[in-house]
């Protein structure tokens, strides 16, 4: 595998900072949410369960509508979109954050809000990567400083929400997550964007049959959405209700948002890495890198010394982060832009639609073998997924040079373009 590495392009444009900024805040909210849910559920008595049940109720709801969330923003214009589920999302968590804060509210109640909130997401997350190439010249080099971005959100979120809810509740996690909601839109309304073509002649149907076709057609990427299905089962689905319980269980509830720290400060890392190091077969050197995600499964399973099990966390972010600019960069210059966000909601809806199913089994298994054992179980699994990953030819083997290089120098010179008029017309 032959790697280039260059320095970054400047991509700090007024419409990239505000990307940046909305994309940020909101995910500093998101991560801040399973450390607050998983505290709450187990300080109001509801158990282990009931962490999988609110957990995979959001998880649950945004895999089965995100399909329609991409049909809607090819259709339409995505950033409307993705501005008005930022206004329910913050609407949502703040009546959570009442709730939670005025009382001992019924566990219907906080499913409901993690099922709209759920929704809401789905309606939002095809525009991210829908404006990512109207927003930067370069997407792998936006990509990977976004990674980062996510890594910084993902170490910062579940430390702070350690700290609220350890000096004061949960409900005041829910109410800075509202928050990070209204920043999010407002930036978004204040972003000025070059054209945006759609086609609005074709029937809901129609478009999610051809994001279908599309999607089925190029095997390498229903071949990682097939391995992610097992990693999300019997990995990511009981990694959070169960690493909870048990980091909680050894080192206290700040312990927990201190380890997810430690993993977003790995995926800072890991993008940083990204930036400079560029695989000629991206999926393959993003496939050796999640040798490294299994440690984070691992490490909730052993629980040893906190600074441990934190290094666990952090290098298990690595190899996530490194992986994961890789996937991004591939789907955005291999998909054709006017499908790009159905094939996107495809890939996300296929990528996560596992997980609610392993959150929701996590509580009975939990019970029935104790949490330690399953998280073991969750350690092989994402070995066998990462060599999975290197193992599958059409996986293994796609190249975005020199095949897709042409494309790409032109998809940089075209958001240069559009960019620069853009910045102009501001």
């Amino acid at each position: 595998m032959s790697v280039s590495v260059s320095a970054p392009a400047r991509l700090w444009t007024r419409n990239f900072a505000l990307y940046f900024t909305a994309r940020i805040v909101s995910m500093l909210g998101d991560t801040m949410i399973p450390v607050a849910m998983a505290v709450a559920m187990l300080s109001l008595g509801y158990g282990v369960s009931a962490v999988g049940f609110a957990l995979g109720a959001w998880m649950g709801a945004f895999a089965l509508f995100v399909v329609f969330g991409g049909v809607f923003a090819d259709r339409f214009h995505p950033r409307p979109l993705m501005i008005g589920s930022d206004a329910v999302r913050c609407l949502i968590q703040g009546s959570l954050a009442v709730g939670l804060g005025v009382g001992h509210p019924p566990l219907w109640f906080v499913v409901a809000g993690s099922l709209l909130g759920g929704t809401a997401t789905a309606m939002f997350q095809p525009g991210l990567t829908i404006l990512v190439p109207q927003v930067s010249a370069d997407p792998r080099q936006a990509n990977g400083v976004l990674r980062v971005s996510q890594g910084i959100a993902t170490m910062a979120g579940p430390t702070l929400a350690g700290l609220l809810v350890a000096t004061a509740s949960a409900a005041w996690v829910f109410a800075v997550d509202a928050a990070t909601f209204a920043v999010s839109g407002i930036c978004l309304v204040a972003l000025r964007l070059p054209p945006f073509t759609v086609d609005r002649s074709a029937t809901t149907l129609r478009n999610l049959r051809a994001g279908w076709d599309e999607f089925r057609s190029r095997s390498w990427l229903w071949g990682v959405i097939l391995i992610w299905w097992v990693l999300g089962v019997f990995v990511w689905g009981p990694l959070t209700p169960l690493g909870a319980a048990s980091v909680i269980a050894a080192h206290g509830k700040a312990a927990f948002g201190y380890a997810e720290g430690a993993f977003g400060a790995g995926c800072v890392l890991g993008g940083l890495v990204a930036i400079r190091i560029r695989p000629s077969r991206p999926l393959f050197g993003g496939g050796l890198a999640m040798f490294l995600f299994p440690l984070m499964p691992l490490a909730a399973a052993l629980v040893p010394a906190l600074p441990l099990l934190m290094l666990g966390y952090g290098v298990s972010g690595i190899g996530w982060a490194f992986w994961g600019v890789q996937w991004a960069t591939a789907v955005q210059t291999q998909i054709p832009e006017d499908r790009l966000g159905r094939v996107s909601a495809y890939e996300v809806a296929g990528s996560i639609l596992a997980v609610p199913l392993g959150q929701a089994l996590s509580g009975p298994v939990g019970t029935v073998f104790g949490v330690h054992p399953p998280l073991l179980v969750a350690t092989v699994v994402a070995l066998g997924c990462a060599a999975a990953l290197i193992a599958v030819p059409p996986i293994r083997r796609l190249r975005l040079s020199p095949a897709t290089s042409p494309r790409l120098r032109a998809l940089v010179a075209s958001r240069q373009e559009q960019n620069l008029q853009a910045n102009k017309a501001s």
